[in-house]
């Protein structure tokens, strides 16, 4: 089993607010969505992060530019600009932190320029 910790501050904050929305009842749809598409993400990575429906892999480009190996699990699939999750291990053995949340980008060549990602 692994931890998981949101990316400051981006992450965190978005976290925070999406589920404060989801519980207070005052998330949109398309929130009320996300939500539990992350936390079934969320699941499945702190239970196994190879899992076969996360569809986890390294992204060389990012990995190269942040420093640290940086990796990319599906929220969903077959679905245009469908949400993609980037994630790296640590800070600690057992822990994984979520540094980025985007839709999957549609350019090939060089598509993850645009990607920010959270620090941990």
């Amino acid at each position: 089993m692994f931890s998981i910790h949101m990316g400051v501050p981006e992450m965190e904050e978005f976290w925070n607010s999406l589920c404060s929305k989801a519980k207070s009842g005052t998330a949109s749809k398309k929130e009320q969505e996300l939500y539990a598409k992350m936390g079934k993400t969320l699941s499945l990575l702190s239970s196994n992060p190879r899992h076969p429906g996360l569809h986890s892999h390294d992204i060389e480009a990012l990995t190269k530019r942040y420093g640290m190996k940086v990796w990319e699990s599906y929220l969903e699939n077959k679905t245009s600009s469908a949400w993609r999750i980037f994630w790296v291990y640590g800070p600690d053995k057992a822990d994984i932190t979520i540094i980025g949340l985007e839709p999957h980008p549609n350019d090939k060549k060089d598509s993850y320029r645009k990607i920010t990602l959270s620090n941990m």
